[in-house]
């Protein structure tokens, strides 16, 4: 049996230097977003559509997040490592709050330019929909008490859920017309400007991602570790007082 193994830590210094730099991404494109880009042309109000890169960010994370969750899925399916599904949950975790965050960005978006939060356009409801997938994932893993059995039932739904976030958010919306999100936002149809803010915050925010993926993976690993060496110490103290010294007449 496979044992899981925290991630090797790197050395102090770098890892400081990699969290600034990272805060200073981060400072960068939110003032960008807010103080340099000019008001987007074409949209009902110009002004507050420059959310659009914190909204598009989100959606990469969440992709990004995803794809990784999908990738030790199918480690933990050939291994059956259970650092593997430690991995895969925490990443599987991280997609959801990316996906939520997208649909809070995207709410507020369509308030300002639709006039109303919820619009029931397609890709919202789509978002909803995988959302709601992604809950589920977790309600499967509180339905099944044996580990190895979660973990071999959690990497099978999360290939499934895999396969849903690009026909939800991608094939579906753009196979109807009838839709109210502009298409073409990554092919071409931003200036200069808001392509440097949208993708600085993509990076910004697939490296918070990647941040907090390291971090929590380590944190579960060691949590586990030290189950089983509790378990082993119980063990050991069961087998030394058992069987009872005969009673003292």
């Amino acid at each position: 049996m496979n044992e899981a193994r925290p991630p090797a830590p790197n050395s102090g210094g770098g890892e400081a230097i990699g969290r600034i730099a990272l805060l200073l991404l981060l400072c960068a494109t939110t003032a960008g977003g807010f103080l340099w880009l000019p008001p987007a042309r074409g949209f009902q109000n110009p002004a507050l559509a420059r959310i659009v890169v914190f909204h598009v960010p989100c959606s990469m994370a969440a992709y990004l997040a995803s794809g990784v969750a999908t990738w030790y899925a199918i480690q933990y399916l050939r291994r059956r490592d259970l650092g593997d599904d430690i991995k895969s949950r925490v990443s599987f975790a991280l997609a959801l709050l990316f996906w939520v965050l997208t649909t809070l960005t995207g709410a507020i978006f369509a308030k300002v330019q639709w006039g109303a939060y919820w619009n029931w356009d397609i890709k919202q409801g789509a978002i909803l929909m995988l959302t709601l997938i992604y809950v589920a994932y977790f309600a499967l893993r509180a339905a099944v008490a044996d580990p190895r059995k979660r973990a071999t039932l959690a990497a099978a739904y999360c290939l499934f859920a895999a396969l849903s976030a690009p026909f939800l958010t991608y094939v579906l919306p753009n196979s109807t017309p009838d839709t109210l999100h502009p298409k073409g936002t990554l092919q071409g149809g931003l200036s200069p400007e808001y392509s440097l803010t949208l993708w600085g915050g993509v990076l910004g925010l697939c490296l918070v991602y990647v941040w907090a993926f390291r971090v929590h993976v380590a944190v579960e690993t060691l949590q586990m570790r030290l189950h089983k060496r509790a378990r082993r110490q119980r063990r050991v103290v069961s087998a030394t007082v058992w069987p009872p010294a005969p009673a003292q007449n």
